[in-house]
């Protein structure tokens, strides 16, 4: 968090803690007497809402102007894919055993991908071009891994879920964060992004997908590369030029993503559109 400047007046820590130590009375245990920031019923009430919104959206901007980090590289992706040579542990039938391992390759690639950010971000003292998931496990694992690799910090945004998920353990402890509402967690997995790459997965990944191509379109978005990887696995699962042929699109607007297959073919569009140096990934 930011420095704490020096004032004259007592801080909130130390009313807390002496609020804690006044004797218990009907009045004191009343709930009307908690200060109201330290009152996790208040705080979570259908009435303060809106605070929480906030708060969730200072804590994580905070943290991230305190690190530096001006830009980012953002790998969405599905949590259920396996890395090679392990068990599909999501795969509810043998169909999706069989095509969630062999679609273990995009979590090769996504690592590789996470590897070039990262590198380049090396020359740039880790203050651009940071890799940003979603925490989790699969895709975002990869991500967060391949930029473990290189020695440089990783973001992990990940959400509290009835049945999942924990960080996974290659996120930078201290850019690792937690979110309650989804429309918080998307705004900081974009707000500072310089290119999208999306991996096959699920829902989630649809509405992330989404979500930043309509920003976009509608010039609510600088443009920037927005890369899916796996051009059979996109090809099969969205067919978007139908929106274009029945006229619910402009011509054109399906050219604002790019269908790539590996990570060094992905990186060379983005580093193509800004021009960046050439890095070289280790054998």
């Amino acid at each position: 968090m930011a420095r704490r400047v020096k004032t004259p007046l007592r801080t909130s820590v130390e009313d807390v803690a002496t609020s804690q130590k006044v004797p218990q009375t009907p009045q004191t245990e009343s709930p009307t007497y908690r200060l109201a920031y330290a009152d996790e019923e208040f705080l979570t009430s259908e009435d303060t809402r809106g605070i929480r919104f906030q708060l969730e959206y200072l804590k994580c901007e905070f943290r991230l102007r305190e690190r530096g980090i001006n830009s980012t590289i953002v790998l969405f992706g599905g949590a259920r894919i396996p890395e090679p040579g392990k068990a599909a542990w999501a795969a509810r039938n043998e169909t999706q055993k069989r095509n969630l391992e062999k679609s273990s390759r995009f979590y090769t690639e996504a690592r590789r991908f996470a590897q070039y950010a990262s590198l380049t971000s090396r020359t740039l003292n880790f203050k651009d071009y940071v890799v940003v998931t979603g925490g989790g496990p699969g895709v975002m694992e990869a991500g967060n891994r391949g930029a473990c690799d290189i020695g440089a910090p990783s973001i992990g945004m990940n959400i509290v879920l009835p049945h999942e998920q924990a960080p996974n353990p290659y996120v930078t402890p201290d850019l690792c964060f937690n979110f309650h509402y989804f429309a918080t967690r998307k705004i900081h997995l974009v707000l500072r992004s310089r290119a999208l790459a999306i991996f096959p997965g699920g829902f989630g990944t649809l509405d992330e997908f989404f979500e930043v191509l309509t920003l976009i379109q509608t010039g609510r978005m600088e443009r920037i590369p927005l890369l899916l990887f796996g051009k059979d696995f996109w090809d099969r699962a969205l067919n978007l030029k139908v929106l274009e042929e029945e006229g619910t699109i402009s011509p054109g607007d399906t050219d604002l993503f790019t269908k790539v297959d590996t990570a060094e073919e992905g990186w060379e569009i983005v580093r193509r559109h800004y021009n960046l140096p050439r890095v070289e990934l280790e054998a």
